[in-house]
């Protein structure tokens, strides 16, 4: 095919629509303003969302947020140049399916070096990353190892959790890797981008564990120099976990219990 042909076949809208369809790729295609002007049939497998629901909407709101989450090379106003990115991403599907991708970014100019257009090829790495486990062909999983049936249970355990926003308790005894699944969670989630923040409460000092825990202001106490994060808002948009929850003082696990069952109530 020469390539003036090829240039007209583009140009057409319905030839182009016809071309994205048939990729084995999910294509998203915004402008300037992140205005959705391209979405194929694969990326609306991918994502769960129809065609007529997101062209012509702003690739933040579209999706209950920003689909790259901060990666997005928009996430704060338009860049002042974009060549080309590619990274791995998770994402909850609309029905709320957790799933991995990968995303291959390309900005488009116009004949004055202005950009003008952003195409995001996105591909599903799901299976290839090991979220659709299948016994006897599985070694390991999200940083951890086994194949034994107990661990694929496990497995998919994490990948059930990692597309919730819910908190998780996870048991065991000591050395059976809590911390491990904790990460393994935060890794698959959405909120993968922001810290992860272990925190071992029966290491906390008695006298501190509150102020570790929630923070302080400058002034609070007898020794308070200086306003101080607790672990909570330094998990802000993350994920926190409390280790050795039981090794805390009874009055601390009350306020504590509080906060995780009324989260609003902490302000940062």
């Amino acid at each position: 095919m020469s390539t003036r042909l090829l240039e007209k076949l583009v140009a057409d809208k319905k030839n182009l629509e016809h071309i994205l369809d048939h990729l084995k790729e999910g294509v998203i295609g915004h402008d300037r303003t992140r205005k959705i002007l391209y979405f194929n049939r694969v990326a609306e497998e991918i994502t769960g969302y129809s065609k007529e629901e997101v062209i012509g909407q702003d690739c933040h709101e579209a999706f209950g947020g920003a689909f790259c989450g901060k990666q997005c090379s928009f996430f704060k106003g338009v860049p002042d140049s974009l060549t080309s990115a590619c990274y791995p991403l998770n994402i909850v599907s609309k029905q709320g399916e957790p799933k991995q991708v990968e995303i291959s970014v390309v900005g488009i100019r116009d004949d004055k070096e202005r950009l003008i257009r952003i195409l995001a090829t996105v591909r599903d790495i799901t299976s290839l990353s090991g979220l659709k486990l299948w016994p006897g062909e599985l070694t390991g999983f999200a940083g951890l190892v086994g194949r034994d049936p107990q661990m694929v249970q496990i497995f998919r355990q994490i990948q059930q959790a990692a597309g919730n926003h819910y908190p998780v308790l996870i048991t065991g005894e000591t050395g059976t890797g809590k911390e491990l699944v904790a990460a393994a969670i935060h890794n698959l989630s959405r909120r993968s981008d922001s810290p992860f923040v272990p925190v071992n409460c029966g290491a906390l000092p008695e006298g501190v564990v509150e102020s570790e825990l929630f923070g302080h202001v400058k002034g609070a106490f007898s020794g308070a120099i200086r306003n101080k994060k607790g672990r909570f808002e330094l998990a802000q948009e993350g994920t926190i976990f409390l280790d050795e929850v039981a090794e805390l003082s009874k009055n601390v696990q009350v306020k504590l219990l509080r906060v995780l069952e009324h989260p609003g109530i902490i302000s940062f």
